[in-house]
């Protein structure tokens, strides 16, 4: 990362982009991608509201996680030392009903559990407000929180040995994830706001000691006007953010991290790196795919397979996120028709929470088995998943439901690493 940033920061257009999912298959589809493309590190990342030292939402501790992904990646054929694993949003974010005080030093559990579990990438995010504290947070206060996360990793580094960490600092509005309601107009965050976040931050450093980890602070959060809600996109606009592309040209290690650069075209994730928004994020834009490839299968079953065999994985997916609203309540507030659209085609794909219940799962083993024992033609599987199946046809891979939905997520990293590799022309579908 550091020489990544370095090759930026001497002016070739380069960058690298970051999967943030927990689904095997989408991981799956990173891996095989980033061995089949010559990638010279693929980065996956998790937030600590999907991995922490509880469990998270997706039941795993960093260690457990970090397990999961090296499995993966063996399987895939992708070497270890090609894989870099970060941890996203790490601090008090999932305790913030607590008092400060009690929230960071979970926080700080949470971060030497991601570094003794050797995740290298640490963003330090302190800028949520927690039970006790006033809203928004003073810059300073932010800072020095970030400082105390950053000092427990640097001390679980030493402890376990290792690379060295690289951090990323600052935060980006609205939350990760996409926004929760109609986008208002998006304001890019300010030259003047970018460079005081580095500077408070600089500052706590020298304040606490930190010097030393300073030159590996390689990033900053920041806004250049790029977000989704449930229905719409709003697209980087290159002539917005000059100033703000220009704010960090004497700092000689830092870029722009850029997070909800998911459904961004092929041509506004390469001026973004162009623009020194060296680091994309992706999440539910890769578990969209995986939902459009899922669903593709689904319709190929119902024209090929037996009725009274049909897995029924569609309908069954929608009844189990009916019968268990939790995790999208408080996101979707149409009903009737409107709320079964946003159950399945939302852009924030809150459907992704969805995919390892029991019944879904098996709805799924059921259709990946009757697709494989009765494989649809040619001409049917183009139908739906053409781009996938070209792709397959042209690697000489068997048409398996698996390698289908893998293909076409890997047609959205594509333009992720299009994107990236300045001597690359926007991948365009």
């Amino acid at each position: 990362m550091l020489d990544l940033v370095a090759r930026h920061k001497s002016g070739s257009a380069c960058g690298i982009y970051s999967v943030c999912s927990a689904h095997p298959l989408v991981l799956q589809a990173a891996c095989i991608h980033a061995r089949t493309k010559g990638l010279e590190m693929l980065l996956i990342e998790a937030t600590c509201n999907q991995v922490n030292q509880d469990g998270g939402y997706t039941g795993m501790t960093p260690a457990a996680f970090r397990d999961f992904v090296l499995a993966i990646a063996r399987d895939a054929g992708l070497p270890q030392e090609r894989l870099l694993l970060g941890g996203d949003h790490l601090g008090p974010n999932p305790w913030t009903h607590l008092p400060a005080e009690e929230a960071m030093a979970r926080a700080e559990v949470l971060i030497d559990q991601y570094v003794a579990a050797g995740f290298r990438k640490i963003h330090a995010d302190c800028s949520m407000s927690c039970a006790d504290d006033p809203t928004p947070l003073p810059e300073g206060v932010i800072a020095r929180r970030a400082a105390r996360l950053i000092r427990v990793a640097e001390g679980a580094q030493a402890r376990v040995g290792g690379e060295p960490c690289v951090y990323v600092i600052g935060t980006e509005v609205p939350v990760p994830g996409g926004a929760a309601e109609d986008l208002p107009e998006l304001e890019v965050t300010t030259p003047q706001a970018a460079v005081a976040t580095l500077e408070a931050h600089r500052r706590v450093f020298e304040e606490q000691g930190l010097a030393d980890a300073w030159p590996r602070v390689i990033a900053v959060v920041v806004q250049p006007g790029v977000e989704f809600d449930h229905h719409k996109v709003i697209d980087y606009d290159r002539a917005k953010a000059v100033a703000l592309s220009a704010a960090l040209d004497d700092q000689p290690h830092v870029v722009f991290e850029a997070h909800s650069t998911d459904y961004q075209t092929p041509t506004a994730l390469k001026a973004l790196v162009q623009d020194h928004f060296a680091i994309l994020k992706v999440g539910p834009g890769v578990t969209f795919a995986l939902r459009e490839a899922l669903w593709a299968l689904d319709a190929i079953e119902r024209e090929w397979i037996d009725p009274a065999r049909a897995s029924g994985f569609r309908r069954i997916a929608i009844q189990r996120m009916e019968a268990e609203p939790h995790n999208w309540a408080k996101y979707y507030h149409a009903t009737g028709d409107a709320l079964r659209f946003d159950l399945q085609y939302s852009l924030s794909d809150r459907i992704r929470y969805y995919w390892p219940d029991p019944e879904i799962a098996a709805a799924q083993e059921v259709m990946f088995a009757n697709l494989t024992d009765s494989p649809p033609p040619m001409a049917l599987i183009s139908q739906y998943l053409s781009q996938a199946h070209g792709a397959l046809r042209d690697a000489g891979l068997p048409v398996t439901p698996a390698n289908l939905v893998v293909a076409h997520v890997g047609a959205t990293l594509e333009t992720y690493r299009a994107a990236c590799e300045p001597d690359l022309e926007p991948v365009h579908d």
